[in-house]
């Protein structure tokens, strides 16, 4: 996947909404996403972060982004719903979501599980997701070609120990996937994931304090399977797992 080229306005016209884009894997997709033609409509939970990718997203001479700050955690489905009924004034329809935000929470023993935070990993994790992409559907519905990429993990794809509520997180996001890839066979959405394995971020650093990031990709070096899945060379693909590397 990482000998992927696309061409340099494979994403012109596209209108592409990515969760989590204040920084880190979100940040770079976004901007990728923007270098490649797209429209991006950027999702996070700090207004600063966000104006910061927006103003490099601006500044490189890109199609000119918007921001949504939204609390993941907090949000109701009238929230998003709200967010459906907005993007579909400004723009009339969405091309794109990448489901890039999560939280990791602590590593750790099963019966050591601090249930505040397991739902706080799940209500960002995977409830976000159900009400995000439900809201989206009949925005995405409007284009000619539309693709959602959630973000798995190889921790869900296979349970590993003292990950706890983050791998079962991702097991539900993986099942996710395959639910709505199957309601949308044959239509203009196609549903999939990606599972970007060990990257350079802030999040993995949480996960791994005795690592050697520089021993990593970076998200930038990541981005050829997100653009990937974005452009019309997907538009065959439907649920499907994934590997950024």
């Amino acid at each position: 996947m990482l000998e992927y080229q696309a061409e340099q306005s494979s994403l012109s016209g596209k209108v592409i909404l990515v969760t989590g884009a204040g920084d880190g894997i979100g940040r770079a997709a976004a901007i990728k996403y923007a270098e490649y033609g797209a429209t991006v409509i950027l999702l996070g939970r700090t207004v600063k972060k966000l104006e910061h990718v927006y103003d490099e997203i601006e500044q490189a001479g890109y199609p000119q982004p918007a921001i949504i700050p939204l609390d993941l955690k907090g949000a109701t489905e009238q929230n998003y719903k709200d967010m459906a009924d907005t993007i579909e004034e400004q723009f009339g329809k969405l091309d794109g979501l990448l489901h890039n935000a999560s939280i990791v929470g602590a590593l750790g023993p099963f019966e050591h599980i601090d249930i505040p935070t397991a739902e706080d990993i799940f209500k960002i994790n995977v409830t976000s997701q159900i009400m995000v992409t439900k809201a989206l559907l009949p925005v995405m519905r409007k284009s000619d070609s539309a693709s959602i990429v959630f973000t798995s993990s190889g921790v869900g794809r296979k349970g590993r120990a003292y990950w706890g509520p983050y791998a079962i997180s991702k097991f539900a996001t993986e099942g996710m996937m395959q639910v709505l890839a199957d309601e949308c066979e044959g239509s203009v959405v196609r549903v999939n994931s990606i599972n970007p394995g060990a990257t350079r971020t802030e999040m993995r650093a949480k996960a791994y304090p005795g690592e050697d990031p520089l021993k990593l990709k970076t998200p930038e070096e990541i981005m050829p399977a997100y653009l990937y899945l974005m452009s019309e060379d997907s538009k065959d693909v439907n649920g499907q797992e994934l590997n950024a590397q």
